[in-house]
């Protein structure tokens, strides 16, 4: 079973030249958290329909509305791991 979660990215990174916000990459939308990006999960959905449907809504609402391009559905299977492997911090 395949589920879909709708994503959105307020951004505020300064990843682009002269500093300047990037909101998209390679036809996706560019996130780096680390520069400030806000990600936000609206919810998981069981169709992509379902998914797109919420995103319109979404769009009307504020904060939403400033950047109605930078919303991402994704597509997972049910149940299935992702991060298989532990993981080491690196020091600030």
């Amino acid at each position: 079973m395949k589920v879909y979660p709708l994503w959105h990215v307020s951004h505020q990174n300064e990843a682009g030249p002269d500093g300047e916000t990037v909101h998209s990459d390679d036809g996706g939308v560019f996130v780096d958290e680390q520069d400030g990006d806000d990600v936000k999960l609206l919810g998981v959905y069981s169709s992509e329909g379902a998914a797109g449907e919420r995103m319109r809504c979404a769009r009307l609402l504020p904060g939403f509305a400033d950047e109605p391009d930078c919303f991402r559905i994704g597509e997972y299977d049910l149940d299935e791991d992702l991060w298989t492997e532990g993981f080491i911090r690196m020091p600030v």
